[in-house]
């Protein structure tokens, strides 16, 4: 079976079998699968971090041979506890709580082994489940990579001012003037997680409206997420900024350092020729480390759109015949 449409992707199968997982600490996890419940298992890792799965991303996977996971992140979409309500801890949220839970749902759903695909923050992610987990990973599918490092988060909320100054001043500026100098993302945070609602709101609007601009340097990238609702805003900006702020939760240069974990793990790294807000250095030094990697850089896109999706599809096509 081919994919049939202009972006390539498959026709979106409806899911056949859903649930909340209880992972602790008061979290449960909304999780789905589609597909055939036969064939070749994937887990898709969302972006964000609280971007929520989206059933567009089955569309990534031939339904007919593929049998695709995709759950919500703690605090993130359907899963429990919301981040869009101002009382939730997120203290058990953390870049090593997820890798737990994605261990947790391969168990639950009883698969032995299957392929892993991420996109954005999702990549960053997928690698570290896989340097935990390497004998659990079939494959990879990165998309617009990343590796969680502060010295990206820096060149985002700082260094890209650089390339966008009039839009960064209004992004700086959303802060109080005594915190624009120090951790923009924590400054961020601190302002999302206030008393009053209308400062909460606020803070997430500039901040969503920052991420659109800093996306792509494509002249036909457009804005996804200063348009979302106000809700989805407030929790994809706390979600993000309690990341960030923690540097990921990753010790710095960690998931380049033990890039070795995953020797002989096959893996197709996408990336943008445009992606300024995710320089393509990243993607490079790991894929110069990883010799069973493959590096597709993409001439018309930025950290999404254009032929990425496309690019995504050859590759899980690619590695549906591996079984």
């Amino acid at each position: 079976m081919g994919s049939t449409s202009a972006d390539a992707r498959y026709p979106l199968s409806e899911p056949h079998e859903s649930g909340m997982l209880d992972v602790g600490d008061g979290h449960s996890l909304y999780w789905e699968v589609s597909g055939n419940p036969g064939g070749k298992p994937a887990v898709v890792l969302h972006g964000g971090p609280g971007a929520g799965s989206s059933p567009g991303k089955r569309g990534l996977f031939d339904p007919e041979r593929y049998r695709v996971v995709q759950f919500d992140q703690r605090n993130s979409g359907r899963s429990t506890p919301s981040a869009t309500e101002p009382v939730v801890d997120l203290s058990a949220n953390t870049t090593r709580h997820l890798v737990a839970d994605i261990e947790a749902l391969r168990v639950h759903l009883g698969i032995e082994r299957w392929l892993v695909q991420g996109g954005s923050w999702g990549v960053t992610l997928a690698l570290a489940y896989a340097e935990a987990f390497p004998e659990r990973v079939t494959e990879m599918v990165l998309a617009a990579v990343t590796d969680g490092d502060r010295r990206d988060t820096d060149w985002i909320t700082r260094d890209m001012g650089r390339v966008f100054p009039r839009e960064w001043e209004r992004f700086r500026d959303g802060v109080p003037v005594d915190e624009r100098d120090g951790d923009l993302a924590a400054a961020y945070s601190r302002l999302l997680h206030d008393p009053d609602p209308e400062v909460r709101a606020k803070a997430a609007h500039e901040w969503c409206g920052w991420e659109d601009t800093h996306m792509s340097l494509a002249p036909d990238a457009a804005p996804s997420l200063s348009v979302e609702n106000p809700a989805f805003q407030l929790a994809f900006a706390r979600l993000v900024t309690h990341y960030w702020s923690h540097g990921c939760f990753l010790e710095e240069g960690q998931l380049l350092r033990d890039i070795g974990r995953l020797h002989g793990i096959p893996a197709v790294l996408i990336h943008g020729r445009y992606d300024v807000s995710g320089p393509l250095g990243t993607a490079w030094a790991l894929h110069r480390a990883w010799p069973a990697s493959e590096l597709v850089v993409l001439d018309d896109t930025g950290h999404g759109g254009g032929s990425m999706t496309a690019a995504i599809v050859a590759a899980t096509d690619r590695f549906a015949r591996c079984r």
